[in-house]
């Protein structure tokens, strides 16, 4: 299975933006280190919201064109339904929910078993969950302290769109509104790049 694999600072200094989460990875940011410190075309500025987005949700190329594709054909406004597709993501679900400290861990967390979707093992993290699909730490996962104690931890409360419930389970109570999402992206200009090839 392909995945972004590069050093996230390194990658989040460079984007202008911090795509990994970590409170620390705008430490050593400063002027000049960001492409989008630079005078940029139209074109310029298309391309590196679209590999914000792109960073942010840990997605290659490919699988970012399909959902692209995917909004596009939806009757509603391309831009935001392709924010929500990826927010509905199973392995952003489980960041989001506090099962993982990051995209990165929660992937890997649902492609080792450790996740169930409504009662079901899944280990698919591109796998999108629908409004009251219930997530939650497999028996296995709870064995692990590390994955407990990220949950007991994180605060999801910003999200108006998770529930957290007792004994290491968590609800998509709905589909989330593209102004619940907290990232920081200018959807029209990615609609405007795809559009423009």
């Amino acid at each position: 299975m392909a995945k972004m694999m590069g050093p996230r600072f390194k990658q989040s200094r460079r984007l202008g933006l911090n795509v990994c989460g970590h409170p620390k990875a705008m430490k050593r940011a400063h002027k000049g280190t960001a492409r989008s410190d630079k005078k940029l075309t139209e074109y310029g500025m298309q391309l590196l919201e679209k590999q914000r987005l792109r960073a942010y949700y840990g997605v290659l190329e490919k699988q970012f064109v399909n959902l692209f594709s995917e909004a596009k054909k939806s009757k509603e406004q391309t831009g935001p339904t392709l924010v929500q597709y990826l927010e509905r993501r199973l392995d952003n679900l489980v960041y989001r929910m506090g099962f993982a400290s990051s995209i990165r861990q929660a992937r890997q967390m649902v492609t080792h078993g450790h996740i169930t979707v409504n009662g079901k093992k899944l280990n698919i993290p591109s796998y999108r969950c629908d409004a009251g699909d219930v997530i939650a730490l497999s028996p296995r996962g709870k064995k692990a302290e590390l994955f407990k104690e990220n949950y007991e931890t994180a605060f999801v409360s910003s999200y108006p769109y998770i529930s957290k419930d007792e004994d290491f389970k968590a609800t998509l109570v709905s589909i989330p509104n593209r102004e619940d999402i907290p990232i920081e992206i200018d959807d029209q200009l990615i609609v405007e790049f795809y559009s423009n090839m």
